[in-house]
């Protein structure tokens, strides 16, 4: 089954103080290591986190952008993981080994699809 890992990370426009123990590039390379040798890995990347686009289509039908990330938030997605286990006890497994987890936050989402149902 395919889950995706979402890593929130602390929004640099935040007002709020960060949490200490900002996780390593090492860090992340050795995770990335770790789920690309147990052979879950399906995809995997970083995000620019200064760079953003938002589209929004208004029941008029116009379509309205805004240039940023949103930066009313303390966390924003910083990247992900696209793996593929058993279950989803072995997707949280995944997303506690994750360096992102102690610095922000690891959201696993269940992939929908179709043809598994």
């Amino acid at each position: 089954m395919k889950y995706l890992l979402l890593i929130n990370t602390w929004s640099p426009q935040s007002t709020e103080e960060p949490p200490a123990g900002e996780p390593t590039v090492e860090e992340f390379m050795a995770y990335d290591k770790a789920v690309t040798d147990a052979g879950v890995k399906v995809d995997g990347n970083a995000l620019d986190l200064a760079t953003a686009t938002t589209v929004h289509v208004r029941a008029s039908g116009e379509r309205v952008v805004t240039d940023g990330p949103f930066a009313e938030t303390r966390e924003m997605v910083g990247g992900y993981y696209l793996i593929d286990v058993p279950d989803l006890d072995a997707a949280l497994d995944w997303a506690a080994r994750c360096p992102g987890a102690r610095y922000g936050t690891v959201e696993v989402r269940t992939v929908w699809e179709p043809d598994a149902l």
